[in-house]
């Protein structure tokens, strides 16, 4: 409990510096890539001040020159602060629309060009899901949780079926990656840190190429056993 109270007073103020200080560069900078330069100094810090390392491996099976969807699973708050560390890439999220109501940080994802997901809305949900396809298509990367919320016992929930129908239509690969450690740092509902090691992988690339009605069925089955394979007992 200790740790989690020394880390509550040292990284919220950080997260609020970096969000008062980065966002307005976004009017000067507006590919977001400076915000999200700063956000992986954000992950790095936050991970530094709660005694977690980051071990990272299989970046070489990701490929380059192309935008892609990056799909892993969450157990953890530190899965976000691990991505932002261990990803080489400029990414962008796709985010449930209720993250984008919260006061400064919800700001910050928009400035910073990340996706909001409205589930309780079919046809906007549509919209946000036409509009994030093509800016896929035109060359940015994102990150999503398929599972759409954090696992409480470390085993994968089912898939929601809303980040396939976005690799559909952008039609380009799903690059798999799977945390572990990071529920040992910060286990669910809880406030307690841990210090440990949070560990990234990335798996070989997966084609979205004719994704359709039961091919759909079968990507996610190829995903998700990409993802569950690299997790650890």
């Amino acid at each position: 409990m200790i740790r989690a109270i020394f880390f509550l007073l040292l990284f919220v103020p950080f997260t609020l510096f970096v969000i008062v200080t980065g966002v307005p560069i976004t009017f000067f900078d507006p590919t977001g890539k400076f915000l999200h330069a700063y956000g992986k100094i954000w992950g790095r810090v936050g991970l530094l001040l709660a005694g977690a390392k980051v071990e990272v491996s299989g970046v070489e099976k990701i490929p380059r020159g192309t935008p892609l969807i990056f799909m892993g699973n969450h157990q953890s708050n530190f899965d976000i602060l691990t991505v932002y560390a261990g990803l080489p890439r400029h990414f962008s999220w796709i985010a449930k629309e209720e993250l984008f109501r919260i006061p400064l940080f919800g700001y910050a994802m928009k400035r910073a060009g990340y996706l909001p997901l409205d589930r309780s809305d079919g046809r906007q949900a549509l919209k946000t899901m036409a509009s994030a396809a093509e800016k896929i298509k035109n060359g940015v990367s994102v990150i999503i949780f398929p599972e759409g919320t954090r696992s409480m016992d470390g085993k994968l929930i089912p898939f929601k079926r809303g980040g396939f129908l976005l690799a559909a239509r952008a039609g380009v690969p799903i690059v798999p990656f799977t945390i572990n450690g990071s529920a040992t740092v910060n286990p669910p509902k809880q406030l307690h840190i841990n210090r440990g090691t949070i560990s990234i992988r990335f798996g070989e690339p997966i084609s979205t190429e004719g994704a359709t009605g039961k091919r759909r069925d079968d990507l996610i089955d190829r995903v998700k056993d990409a993802i569950e394979s690299g997790l650890e007992a």
